[in-house]
Protein backbone atom coordinates (compact mmCIF):
# COMPACT_ATOMS: atom_id res chain seq x y z
CA UNK A 1 0.00 0.00 0.00
CA UNK A 2 1.49 3.58 -0.91
CA UNK A 3 0.53 6.72 0.23
CA UNK A 4 0.01 9.94 -1.82
CA UNK A 5 2.06 12.58 -0.41
CA UNK A 6 -0.04 16.44 -0.16
CA UNK A 7 2.25 18.68 -0.53
CA UNK A 8 1.76 22.77 0.27
CA UNK A 9 2.13 24.05 -3.08
CA UNK A 10 1.67 22.79 -7.14
CA UNK A 11 2.93 23.54 -10.23
CA UNK A 12 0.63 26.07 -11.68
CA UNK A 13 1.52 28.61 -8.50
CA UNK A 14 5.08 27.83 -8.50
CA UNK A 15 5.55 28.90 -11.69
CA UNK A 16 3.22 32.05 -11.41
CA UNK A 17 5.31 32.69 -8.25
CA UNK A 18 8.34 32.85 -10.69
CA UNK A 19 7.30 34.57 -13.68
CA UNK A 20 5.79 37.60 -11.37
CA UNK A 21 9.79 37.81 -10.31
CA UNK A 22 11.17 37.96 -13.67
CA UNK A 23 12.96 34.60 -13.25
CA UNK A 24 14.84 33.30 -15.62
CA UNK A 25 13.56 29.68 -17.68
CA UNK A 26 16.18 27.94 -16.11
CA UNK A 27 15.43 28.36 -12.62
CA UNK A 28 11.42 27.94 -13.24
CA UNK A 29 12.46 24.58 -14.41
CA UNK A 30 14.36 23.69 -11.38
CA UNK A 31 11.81 24.81 -9.28
CA UNK A 32 9.36 22.36 -10.88
CA UNK A 33 11.65 19.14 -11.53
CA UNK A 34 12.17 19.91 -7.30
CA UNK A 35 8.67 19.84 -6.73
CA UNK A 36 8.09 16.37 -8.20
CA UNK A 37 10.79 15.30 -6.16
CA UNK A 38 8.92 16.34 -3.43
CA UNK A 39 6.11 14.44 -3.94
CA UNK A 40 8.53 11.23 -4.19
CA UNK A 41 11.12 11.94 -1.04
CA UNK A 42 10.36 11.00 3.07
CA UNK A 43 10.85 14.12 5.62
CA UNK A 44 14.39 13.91 7.31
CA UNK A 45 15.02 11.37 9.88
CA UNK A 46 16.04 13.26 12.69
CA UNK A 47 17.30 12.08 16.31
CA UNK A 48 14.55 11.19 19.02
CA UNK A 49 12.05 13.94 17.16
CA UNK A 50 9.22 13.13 15.27
CA UNK A 51 9.17 15.98 12.53
CA UNK A 52 5.93 14.57 10.92
CA UNK A 53 3.90 15.56 14.39
CA UNK A 54 4.77 19.22 13.81
CA UNK A 55 3.00 21.37 11.61
CA UNK A 56 5.15 21.76 8.65
CA UNK A 57 2.73 22.30 5.53
CA UNK A 58 1.35 26.23 6.48
CA UNK A 59 3.76 27.88 3.67
CA UNK A 60 1.60 30.49 2.62
CA UNK A 61 2.01 31.80 -1.08
CA UNK A 62 4.43 34.43 -2.78
CA UNK A 63 3.18 38.16 -2.11
CA UNK A 64 5.22 40.76 -3.51
CA UNK A 65 7.03 43.17 -1.27
CA UNK A 66 6.02 46.97 -1.28
CA UNK A 67 9.65 48.43 -1.45
CA UNK A 68 10.47 51.54 0.83
CA UNK A 69 13.26 54.12 0.25
CA UNK A 70 13.83 54.89 3.60
CA UNK A 71 14.15 52.57 6.18
CA UNK A 72 11.61 54.54 8.41
CA UNK A 73 9.06 53.62 6.19
CA UNK A 74 9.86 49.76 7.47
CA UNK A 75 7.41 47.80 10.08
CA UNK A 76 8.44 49.46 13.60
CA UNK A 77 9.43 45.54 14.50
CA UNK A 78 12.66 46.19 11.80
CA UNK A 79 13.55 49.92 12.95
CA UNK A 80 15.49 48.47 16.09
CA UNK A 81 17.32 45.46 14.39
CA UNK A 82 18.54 48.33 12.07
CA UNK A 83 22.44 48.97 11.83
CA UNK A 84 23.64 52.16 13.38
CA UNK A 85 26.21 52.89 11.03
CA UNK A 86 24.91 54.52 8.27
CA UNK A 87 27.67 53.21 5.75
CA UNK A 88 26.48 49.79 6.28
CA UNK A 89 25.67 47.30 3.98
CA UNK A 90 21.88 46.25 4.81
CA UNK A 91 19.51 44.20 2.74
CA UNK A 92 15.58 43.76 4.13
CA UNK A 93 12.96 41.57 3.49
CA UNK A 94 9.48 41.84 4.08
CA UNK A 95 7.75 38.36 4.01
CA UNK A 96 8.17 37.27 0.94
CA UNK A 97 10.43 39.80 -0.90
CA UNK A 98 13.45 42.72 -0.51
CA UNK A 99 11.33 45.76 0.61
CA UNK A 100 14.92 48.33 1.14
CA UNK A 101 18.79 48.13 0.31
CA UNK A 102 21.72 50.17 1.68
CA UNK A 103 24.61 48.94 0.19
CA UNK A 104 28.17 51.59 0.07
CA UNK A 105 29.48 52.65 -3.26
CA UNK A 106 32.87 51.12 -1.83
CA UNK A 107 31.43 47.89 -1.93
CA UNK A 108 30.52 48.11 -5.71
CA UNK A 109 33.63 49.51 -6.07
CA UNK A 110 35.25 46.20 -4.79
CA UNK A 111 33.31 44.24 -7.46
CA UNK A 112 31.26 42.52 -4.61
CA UNK A 113 27.93 41.35 -5.43
CA UNK A 114 25.25 41.79 -2.38
CA UNK A 115 22.03 41.42 -3.72
CA UNK A 116 18.46 40.13 -2.75
CA UNK A 117 18.19 36.56 -4.69
CA UNK A 118 15.00 37.95 -6.88
CA UNK A 119 17.92 40.47 -8.27
CA UNK A 120 20.49 37.92 -8.20
CA UNK A 121 17.99 35.71 -10.37
CA UNK A 122 17.52 38.24 -12.96
CA UNK A 123 20.99 40.08 -12.69
CA UNK A 124 23.40 37.74 -12.21
CA UNK A 125 21.90 34.69 -13.48
CA UNK A 126 24.98 32.83 -14.99
CA UNK A 127 26.55 33.06 -11.95
CA UNK A 128 24.02 32.34 -9.64
CA UNK A 129 22.89 29.08 -11.75
CA UNK A 130 26.63 27.90 -10.98
CA UNK A 131 26.20 27.53 -7.25
CA UNK A 132 22.51 27.66 -6.34
CA UNK A 133 21.79 23.90 -4.68
CA UNK A 134 25.07 23.06 -4.71
CA UNK A 135 25.91 22.77 -1.59
CA UNK A 136 22.56 21.34 -0.18
CA UNK A 137 20.59 19.72 -2.88
CA UNK A 138 17.17 19.09 -3.64
CA UNK A 139 17.51 15.78 -3.59
CA UNK A 140 18.03 14.95 0.05
CA UNK A 141 14.76 14.84 1.58
CA UNK A 142 11.02 16.26 0.94
CA UNK A 143 12.27 19.72 3.32
CA UNK A 144 15.23 20.47 0.91
CA UNK A 145 13.15 19.78 -2.20
CA UNK A 146 10.11 21.70 -1.61
CA UNK A 147 12.86 24.69 -0.25
CA UNK A 148 14.11 24.41 -4.08
CA UNK A 149 10.40 24.36 -5.27
CA UNK A 150 9.05 27.48 -3.28
CA UNK A 151 11.67 29.47 -2.11
CA UNK A 152 11.44 33.32 -2.09
CA UNK A 153 13.84 36.23 -1.23
CA UNK A 154 16.85 36.01 0.57
CA UNK A 155 20.67 36.79 -0.34
CA UNK A 156 23.43 36.35 -2.87
CA UNK A 157 26.98 37.14 -1.86
CA UNK A 158 29.93 37.02 -4.01
CA UNK A 159 33.06 38.07 -2.92
CA UNK A 160 35.76 38.41 -5.72
CA UNK A 161 39.24 36.77 -5.37
CA UNK A 162 41.58 38.47 -2.35
CA UNK A 163 38.66 41.15 -1.84
CA UNK A 164 38.17 41.63 2.44
CA UNK A 165 34.83 43.57 2.92
CA UNK A 166 35.55 45.33 5.91
CA UNK A 167 32.43 46.33 7.38
CA UNK A 168 29.41 42.94 7.84
CA UNK A 169 26.76 42.85 5.39
CA UNK A 170 24.16 42.59 7.17
CA UNK A 171 20.40 41.24 6.25
CA UNK A 172 16.93 41.39 8.02
CA UNK A 173 14.49 38.78 7.59
CA UNK A 174 10.36 39.91 8.55
CA UNK A 175 8.03 38.03 8.79
CA UNK A 176 3.74 39.54 9.81
CA UNK A 177 1.58 37.93 7.37
CA UNK A 178 1.03 34.05 7.75
CA UNK A 179 -0.80 34.07 4.40
CA UNK A 180 3.02 35.07 2.87
CA UNK A 181 5.35 32.88 2.27
CA UNK A 182 8.92 32.86 4.19
CA UNK A 183 11.20 30.20 3.02
CA UNK A 184 14.60 32.85 2.12
CA UNK A 185 17.83 31.10 0.50
CA UNK A 186 20.83 32.64 1.72
CA UNK A 187 23.98 31.67 -0.84
CA UNK A 188 27.60 33.19 0.34
CA UNK A 189 30.30 32.61 -2.41
CA UNK A 190 33.59 33.54 -1.43
CA UNK A 191 36.62 33.11 -4.33
CA UNK A 192 40.13 32.38 -2.99
CA UNK A 193 42.04 34.57 -0.49
CA UNK A 194 38.54 36.29 0.26
CA UNK A 195 37.00 37.28 3.75
CA UNK A 196 33.62 38.54 4.58
CA UNK A 197 31.13 38.49 7.59
CA UNK A 198 27.53 37.86 6.99
CA UNK A 199 24.88 38.91 9.94
CA UNK A 200 20.91 38.77 9.62
CA UNK A 201 18.35 38.70 11.94
CA UNK A 202 15.25 36.08 11.41
CA UNK A 203 11.85 37.33 13.04
CA UNK A 204 8.44 37.50 12.87
CA UNK A 205 5.78 39.32 14.60
CA UNK A 206 1.74 39.97 14.92
CA UNK A 207 1.10 36.71 13.25
CA UNK A 208 -2.45 35.43 13.69
CA UNK A 209 -2.37 31.58 12.06
CA UNK A 210 0.89 28.61 11.26
CA UNK A 211 3.56 29.28 9.21
CA UNK A 212 6.47 27.17 8.41
CA UNK A 213 10.30 28.92 7.55
CA UNK A 214 11.99 26.75 5.69
CA UNK A 215 15.46 28.16 4.98
CA UNK A 216 18.75 27.14 3.71
CA UNK A 217 21.88 28.88 4.04
CA UNK A 218 24.90 27.42 1.05
CA UNK A 219 28.23 28.88 2.10
CA UNK A 220 31.38 27.92 -0.82
CA UNK A 221 34.48 28.96 0.62
CA UNK A 222 37.46 28.84 -2.03
CA UNK A 223 41.24 28.11 -1.31
CA UNK A 224 42.92 30.98 1.53
CA UNK A 225 39.26 32.16 1.93
CA UNK A 226 37.80 33.15 5.24
CA UNK A 227 33.58 33.44 5.78
CA UNK A 228 32.12 34.36 9.06
CA UNK A 229 28.21 33.67 9.38
CA UNK A 230 26.24 35.16 12.47
CA UNK A 231 22.39 34.78 12.30
CA UNK A 232 19.93 34.90 15.34
CA UNK A 233 16.46 33.83 14.80
CA UNK A 234 13.37 35.32 16.76
CA UNK A 235 10.50 33.54 15.49
CA UNK A 236 6.99 33.33 17.08
CA UNK A 237 5.09 30.47 18.87
CA UNK A 238 3.56 30.51 15.54
CA UNK A 239 5.99 29.52 13.35
CA UNK A 240 8.25 26.37 12.68
CA UNK A 241 11.25 27.13 12.05
CA UNK A 242 13.47 24.22 9.79
CA UNK A 243 16.26 25.78 8.85
CA UNK A 244 19.02 23.98 7.12
CA UNK A 245 22.91 25.14 6.77
CA UNK A 246 25.94 24.17 5.32
CA UNK A 247 29.44 25.12 3.94
CA UNK A 248 31.97 23.50 1.37
CA UNK A 249 35.23 24.54 2.76
CA UNK A 250 38.78 24.10 0.37
CA UNK A 251 42.14 24.52 1.06
CA UNK A 252 43.06 26.29 3.59
CA UNK A 253 39.64 28.24 4.41
CA UNK A 254 37.58 28.83 7.16
CA UNK A 255 33.80 29.19 7.91
CA UNK A 256 32.60 30.14 11.13
CA UNK A 257 29.12 29.90 12.42
CA UNK A 258 27.16 31.67 15.20
CA UNK A 259 24.00 31.03 15.52
CA UNK A 260 21.35 32.07 18.33
CA UNK A 261 18.09 30.44 18.39
CA UNK A 262 15.72 31.83 20.17
CA UNK A 263 12.37 31.04 18.67
CA UNK A 264 8.95 30.32 20.09
CA UNK A 265 7.71 27.34 18.11
CA UNK A 266 9.42 23.83 17.46
CA UNK A 267 12.93 24.58 15.54
CA UNK A 268 14.83 22.06 13.00
CA UNK A 269 18.55 23.45 13.28
CA UNK A 270 21.04 21.46 11.14
CA UNK A 271 24.43 22.94 10.20
CA UNK A 272 27.04 21.64 8.55
CA UNK A 273 30.73 22.16 7.55
CA UNK A 274 32.54 20.00 5.05
CA UNK A 275 35.83 20.40 5.11
CA UNK A 276 36.91 19.38 1.57
CA UNK A 277 40.54 21.16 1.21
CA UNK A 278 43.54 19.96 2.84
CA UNK A 279 44.28 22.55 6.27
CA UNK A 280 40.10 23.69 5.58
CA UNK A 281 39.07 24.38 9.34
CA UNK A 282 35.77 25.54 10.85
CA UNK A 283 33.61 26.66 14.24
CA UNK A 284 30.48 26.28 15.36
CA UNK A 285 29.21 28.59 18.33
CA UNK A 286 25.10 27.79 18.88
CA UNK A 287 23.17 28.64 21.77
CA UNK A 288 19.28 27.88 22.36
CA UNK A 289 16.42 28.94 24.55
CA UNK A 290 13.81 26.73 24.75
CA UNK A 291 10.69 27.91 27.01
CA UNK A 292 6.54 26.94 27.26
CA UNK A 293 6.49 23.01 25.45
CA UNK A 294 8.81 24.05 21.96
CA UNK A 295 10.80 21.32 20.73
CA UNK A 296 14.19 21.62 19.68
CA UNK A 297 16.53 19.56 17.16
CA UNK A 298 19.71 21.42 17.26
CA UNK A 299 22.45 19.31 15.27
CA UNK A 300 26.10 20.79 14.11
CA UNK A 301 28.09 18.66 12.19
CA UNK A 302 31.96 18.64 10.63
CA UNK A 303 32.80 15.87 8.37
CA UNK A 304 36.34 16.13 7.03
CA UNK A 305 37.73 14.91 4.14
CA UNK A 306 40.99 17.21 3.86
CA UNK A 307 44.56 16.42 5.61
CA UNK A 308 45.00 18.45 8.61
CA UNK A 309 41.87 19.84 9.08
CA UNK A 310 39.82 20.84 12.26
CA UNK A 311 36.86 21.38 13.84
CA UNK A 312 35.37 22.72 16.46
CA UNK A 313 31.82 23.07 17.61
CA UNK A 314 30.03 24.45 20.96
CA UNK A 315 26.55 24.28 21.65
CA UNK A 316 24.94 24.87 24.93
CA UNK A 317 21.03 25.24 25.33
CA UNK A 318 18.83 26.45 27.89
CA UNK A 319 15.39 25.09 28.79
CA UNK A 320 12.62 26.20 31.49
CA UNK A 321 9.19 24.97 31.70
CA UNK A 322 8.36 21.93 29.36
CA UNK A 323 10.68 22.37 26.57
CA UNK A 324 12.78 19.30 25.17
CA UNK A 325 16.25 20.00 23.38
CA UNK A 326 17.70 17.18 21.34
CA UNK A 327 21.50 17.76 20.30
CA UNK A 328 23.59 16.39 18.00
CA UNK A 329 27.37 16.98 17.49
CA UNK A 330 28.69 15.51 14.50
CA UNK A 331 32.53 14.98 14.04
CA UNK A 332 32.91 12.49 10.81
CA UNK A 333 36.65 11.94 9.70
CA UNK A 334 36.84 10.18 6.24
CA UNK A 335 39.27 7.68 5.32
CA UNK A 336 42.61 9.49 3.96
CA UNK A 337 42.02 12.85 6.21
CA UNK A 338 45.24 11.99 8.39
CA UNK A 339 46.40 14.56 11.07
CA UNK A 340 43.03 15.70 11.50
CA UNK A 341 41.31 16.93 14.44
CA UNK A 342 37.67 17.72 15.37
CA UNK A 343 36.79 18.75 19.22
CA UNK A 344 32.92 18.85 20.13
CA UNK A 345 31.25 20.24 23.35
CA UNK A 346 27.16 20.17 23.90
CA UNK A 347 25.53 21.32 27.47
CA UNK A 348 22.30 21.49 28.18
CA UNK A 349 21.55 23.07 31.40
CA UNK A 350 17.80 23.04 32.78
CA UNK A 351 15.80 25.32 34.71
CA UNK A 352 12.52 23.20 35.65
CA UNK A 353 11.51 19.56 36.78
CA UNK A 354 9.89 19.20 33.66
CA UNK A 355 12.42 20.54 30.97
CA UNK A 356 14.17 17.87 28.91
CA UNK A 357 17.55 17.88 27.53
CA UNK A 358 19.30 15.38 25.51
CA UNK A 359 23.24 15.68 24.53
CA UNK A 360 24.32 13.38 21.68
CA UNK A 361 27.74 13.71 21.02
CA UNK A 362 28.94 11.69 17.86
CA UNK A 363 32.77 10.78 16.92
CA UNK A 364 32.99 8.30 13.35
CA UNK A 365 36.14 7.76 12.65
CA UNK A 366 37.44 6.21 9.52
CA UNK A 367 41.08 6.91 9.80
CA UNK A 368 44.01 6.17 12.23
CA UNK A 369 46.29 9.43 12.59
CA UNK A 370 43.66 11.79 13.75
CA UNK A 371 42.55 13.49 17.05
CA UNK A 372 39.09 13.47 17.98
CA UNK A 373 37.35 14.14 21.15
CA UNK A 374 34.07 15.48 22.97
CA UNK A 375 32.33 16.97 25.97
CA UNK A 376 29.24 16.68 26.66
CA UNK A 377 26.44 16.97 30.23
CA UNK A 378 23.10 17.49 30.66
CA UNK A 379 21.67 18.82 34.07
CA UNK A 380 20.31 21.65 36.38
CA UNK A 381 22.26 24.74 37.98
CA UNK A 382 25.01 24.06 39.96
CA UNK A 383 24.11 24.27 43.29
CA UNK A 384 27.59 24.42 44.73
CA UNK A 385 28.16 27.46 41.90
CA UNK A 386 24.68 28.91 43.15
CA UNK A 387 25.86 28.80 47.35
CA UNK A 388 28.68 30.16 46.89
CA UNK A 389 27.40 33.49 44.84
CA UNK A 390 24.47 33.58 47.92
CA UNK A 391 27.43 34.02 50.81
CA UNK A 392 28.84 36.49 48.80
CA UNK A 393 25.12 38.58 49.04
CA UNK A 394 24.19 37.92 45.75
CA UNK A 395 20.64 36.68 45.64
CA UNK A 396 19.44 33.71 44.54
CA UNK A 397 17.92 34.88 41.45
CA UNK A 398 20.39 37.30 40.85
CA UNK A 399 22.89 34.31 40.88
CA UNK A 400 20.94 31.98 38.74
CA UNK A 401 21.13 34.77 36.34
CA UNK A 402 24.79 35.32 36.49
CA UNK A 403 25.58 31.69 36.00
CA UNK A 404 23.49 31.49 32.81
CA UNK A 405 24.88 34.03 31.17
CA UNK A 406 28.40 32.72 32.41
CA UNK A 407 26.88 29.72 30.54
CA UNK A 408 26.19 31.12 27.40
CA UNK A 409 28.70 33.41 27.21
CA UNK A 410 30.82 31.51 24.99
CA UNK A 411 28.59 31.77 21.85
CA UNK A 412 27.03 35.37 22.79
CA UNK A 413 30.32 37.17 23.16
CA UNK A 414 31.24 35.68 19.55
CA UNK A 415 28.74 37.60 17.43
CA UNK A 416 30.66 39.99 15.25
CA UNK A 417 28.29 43.12 16.00
CA UNK A 418 28.11 44.89 19.22
CA UNK A 419 24.86 45.94 19.05
CA UNK A 420 23.47 42.31 17.89
CA UNK A 421 25.24 40.83 20.68
CA UNK A 422 23.23 43.50 23.57
CA UNK A 423 20.29 42.42 21.74
CA UNK A 424 20.88 39.05 21.69
CA UNK A 425 21.37 39.31 25.72
CA UNK A 426 18.25 41.32 26.08
CA UNK A 427 16.63 38.48 24.24
CA UNK A 428 17.91 35.95 26.65
CA UNK A 429 17.01 37.47 29.35
CA UNK A 430 13.45 37.98 28.44
CA UNK A 431 12.76 34.91 27.44
CA UNK A 432 14.12 33.38 30.46
CA UNK A 433 11.91 35.56 32.76
CA UNK A 434 15.24 37.03 34.54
Amino acid sequence: MTTETVLPANRDSIQAASKANGEPEWLINLRVKALELAGQLELPKLEKTRIDRWQIDAYGANKAAQPVAEATGLPEIAKDLLPENEAGHLIVQHNSGAAYTQISDDLKSQGVIFTDMATAAREHGDLLQQYLHTVVKPEEHRLTALHAAVFQGGIFIHVPKNVRVELPLQALFISDDAEASFSPHVLIVAEQGSEVTYVDNVVSAGLRSELVHNAVVEIVAKPGATVRFASVHRLGKEVTDLSTRRAIVEQDARVEWILGEMNDGNCMSDTTSILKGNGSSSDHKVICVGTGDQKLNITTRAVHFGRQSSSDMITRAVMRDEATAIVNGITKIEKGATDANGEQTERVLMLSPKARGDANPMLLIDEDEVKAGHAASVGQVNKDQLYYMMSRGISKDQATRLIIYGFLAPVVSEIPLESLEKKLSEWVERKLGQ
